[in-house]
């Protein structure tokens, strides 16, 4: 059990960047999905079907994905009962920026789409391979991808999160690397290119579902 602030602030800093570097090399697999859809079939099937991917990556995942959020809603917990009483007034970004006063809120609805997300693809999947017992087809996911994003509230529930989750990484992103006590000449650097990438990836998967939703596969 950790029971230090600093340790869980350590942990949940550590799964972030986890994730992070997770959400990126997703986003590379995904994008194939719109420019290369033979090659998103291959890499797919390759990450469906790999032991490595399947039996160890994926539980560290999971675990990267419950340890981190935990940890967020522990230290959220100890922070508004450290505070005691709330602002008078609110002035600004005086006290605190909005993105890092509601990165509970943020976090908590990324929280759900990531639960989302693994209804549409994850259980699919599982149930594909493991229940239904169908034989192996390294065609079949591009046009499940595409399929997903038909309906428009699925399209606009995708776009909702991953503005939130940007939201989100432009204050966590960065805050990883203070909370592990990188803040030297390189900080102003980081910073900037923490910023960029929390905007630039999430707006590509938006890019992602509005292009599969406006571009059906038709039969």
């Amino acid at each position: 059990m950790i029971k230090s602030s600093l340790a869980r602030k350590v942990v949940m800093a550590l799964s972030g960047l986890f994730l992070v570097f997770f959400l990126g090399q997703h986003f590379v697999i995904n994008i194939t999905s719109v420019i290369a859809p033979d090659t998103f079939n291959s890499w797919s099937h390759f990450m469906g079907y790999n032991p490595l991917v399947q039996y160890l990556l994926q539980p560290i995942l999971i675990a990267g994905v419950v340890v981190h959020f935990v940890m967020g809603f522990i230290l959220e917990l100890q922070n508004s009962k450290a505070r005691g009483v709330r602002y008078v007034k609110y002035k600004g970004d005086a006290n605190a920026s909005w993105v890092s006063r509601n990165m509970l809120i943020s976090g908590g609805v990324v929280l759900a789409f990531i639960a989302l997300h693994f209804y549409d693809f994850w259980l699919p999947e599982i149930a594909y391979k493991y229940i239904e017992s169908n034989p192996e087809d390294a065609t079949r996911y591009h046009a499940e991808t595409v399929h997903k994003f038909e309906p428009i509230w699925r399209m606009v529930l995708y776009i909702i999160a991953f503005v939130l989750l940007a939201l989100h990484l432009l204050h966590g992103f960065a805050s990883s690397f203070q909370t592990m006590g990188v803040n030297n000449k390189y900080t102003p650097t980081i910073k900037l290119v923490t910023k960029i990438y929390a905007i630039a990836i999430p707006l590509g998967f938006v890019f992602i579902a509005i292009y599969h939703h406006l571009n059906p596969i038709t039969h």
